[in-house]
């Protein structure tokens, strides 16, 4: 989630934990106090983050309500990959970020390779 800003990851925070479209005046209510800006400042933020494909917004009377366009396990996952798409080196990158997860999660990525289809990409 490198993309996005600290503001921008607080408001998406909002977002993925509420299930049905959110107005921006909710978005301001649910920040933490220390990311309570004024509204004018949230919708600001949430234009940014329509443009960047995160956020739609559809009418509800005569306001907008927002939604997550992509899940935050999805955006994770995304980013994981274009991060690794930027080298040619993909076997190190693997094997550094291999080494820095839980035995838990290791025994998780090999359950979850074991399930996974083929792919016809070459890492």
């Amino acid at each position: 989630m490198a993309r996005l800003g600290e503001l921008e990851r607080a408001v998406m925070d909002v977002l993925w934990n509420t299930p049905e479209p959110v107005a921006a005046t909710r978005i301001v209510e649910e920040l933490p106090r220390e990311h309570a800006p004024a509204i004018t400042t949230i919708l600001t933020v949430l234009d940014r983050l329509g443009g960047k494909g995160f956020v739609t917004r559809e009418r509800h009377g005569r306001a907008y309500r927002y939604s997550a366009t992509t899940s935050r396990a999805e955006l994770i996952a995304s980013t994981m990959l274009e991060a690794l798409g930027t080298t040619n080196d993909r076997r190190s990158a693997l094997v550094h970020f291999a080494g820095s997860v839980s035995e838990e999660e290791k025994a998780l990525l090999r359950e979850l390779l074991e399930e996974a289809p083929a792919s016809s990409s070459n890492a």
